[in-house]
């Protein structure tokens, strides 16, 4: 899953990213509004943590401008302690949800979990396609109830397609989704992370869509 993180204090941001990639996710992070803006009308997130005091355009007119090009990632917004009209402008310019500065990076993360989550039709942490179960609150898969170890990559692109299920997600969409901006991005480098990942589960739950990319059939039995 890709984050965008906009927070113009820069202890702040690098925590944030640092604490975030820890955690699997593939980051890109703006230090004011004018380029938070341009990211996320070019850029594919899954979610975005947004500062509401940005310099150059502050947050409320960067979400707007988002919402109305019709851009529906899930965003997050901080607010400073005490400002309820932050708040309140925040959710009326199409904010999913809040924090108050300051704030513990567990909650930020079980916040984030739960938005993209929502976003991708799904109530549960723990996803499931036949078999194969993801509980992204421990960012750990299991096949039949069995664990699996997977590398930091192969368990990125696992979670993705599950959260995606029965939907054709192209190698493109994957580069996109798994990797931030600046990494050296590869879509040949999925293949190889498909063919590994299809070793470790097992079953047959991957299925090739020729020419398009590739499926997680949300019904399979086990090989």
């Amino acid at each position: 899953m890709r984050i965008l993180v906009v927070e113009d204090d820069p202890d702040l941001l690098a925590q944030l990213a640092e604490t975030l990639r820890g955690e699997g996710y593939a980051v890109d992070t703006a230090a004011d509004g004018e380029e938070a803006q341009y990211l996320g009308e070019v850029e594919p997130y899954d979610a975005v943590v947004l500062d509401l005091g940005l310099p150059v355009i502050d947050g409320v007119s960067v979400l707007k401008g988002w919402r109305s090009e019709g851009h529906a990632m899930p965003v997050l917004i901080l607010t400073a302690r005490g400002q309820w009209s932050e708040k309140v402008a925040g959710f009326d310019a199409g904010a999913d949800d809040y924090l108050t500065k300051p704030f513990q990076m567990e909650e930020l993360l079980a916040r984030l979990r739960a938005l993209i989550r929502r976003a991708a039709g799904h109530a549960s942490p723990i996803l499931s396609c036949g078999p194969v179960q993801v509980d992204t609150r421990a960012a750990t898969a299991s096949v039949n109830g069995e664990p699996i170890k997977l590398t930091g990559h192969e368990y990125k692109l696992l979670a993705y397609l599950v959260h995606h299920p029965d939907k054709i997600v192209s190698r493109t969409e994957l580069t996109e989704h798994i990797y931030d901006q600046d990494f050296d991005r590869d879509s040949n480098t999925i293949e190889v992370f498909v063919g590994r990942l299809r070793k470790k589960l097992g079953v047959d739950v991957i299925k090739t869509v020729r020419g398009l990319g590739y499926r997680m059939e949300s019904e399979a039995g086990s090989a």
